[in-house]
């Protein structure tokens, strides 16, 4: 592995057009399984765009506030949230341009009822970069010591930070549904259902360059 074109993420529910951004130039992705979970991250939560605001949708977690590993992060079904997920999905991009061709890919991923968030956002992130084209190969690190070369960009991309603070996306307007205000760096989702194949030279565009 080329270590200088490896970057070290977070593994997110849904990822922003922030976090694709700052993963266009590389090779390898990596996350780190053992990291400590996180309140208030999007690991477990995304935005759309709905009619009248963006909506945050998140994945409801047993424990409530876990002090283990993300990787043991288990799901909560005692509430019915994958379908409020897909009622918000079907609700906000249901009269997209594509949305009969990428619902199908997402709508598949909450049938598979699966026990771990960290195996969802796995199954998740590897859906988005093939559906956007993107060559970068995922991977796992298996502790915290890494080659000093591996761009680590942990904990930089989270909702408590807004994506004007740092250097990776900088906000190009595209189609929208719902008015004429323009909202920013939402979940990946709502490029693909409105851009379709558009979506990468978009976010290649979106990206801040040096």
């Amino acid at each position: 592995m080329n270590s200088m074109k490896t970057v070290l993420a977070d593994l997110h529910y849904f990822p922003s057009l922030e976090f694709f951004t700052a993963i266009l130039d590389f090779d390898h992705l990596l996350f780190l399984p053992s990291a400590r979970y996180q309140r208030q991250s999007f690991f477990n939560r995304c935005q759309i765009r709905l009619a009248n605001k963006v909506e945050t949708l998140s994945v409801p977690i047993v424990g409530g506030r876990p002090k283990i590993s993300q990787s043991a992060i288990q799901i909560d079904y005692e509430q019915n949230w994958e379908k409020v997920h897909l009622r918000g999905i079907q609700s906000a991009y249901g009269k997209a341009p594509f949305y009969e061709f990428y619902f199908p890919y997402f709508e598949s991923i909450y049938k598979k009822k699966y026990e771990f968030l960290w195996d969802l956002n796995w199954e998740i992130m590897t859906i988005c970069l093939k559906l956007l084209g993107l060559p970068v190969k995922m991977g796992m690190l298996n502790e915290e010591h890494y080659a000093s070369e591996i761009y680590d960009i942990r904990h930089r991309i989270s909702p408590s930070k807004s994506f004007l603070t740092q250097d990776f996306y900088q906000s190009k307007p595209y189609f929208q549904l719902f008015g004429a205000d323009f909202d920013p760096n939402l979940s990946v989702m709502d490029l693909l259902f409105c851009e379709g194949l558009a979506s990468t030279s978009i976010l290649i565009n979106s990206a801040k360059k040096d």
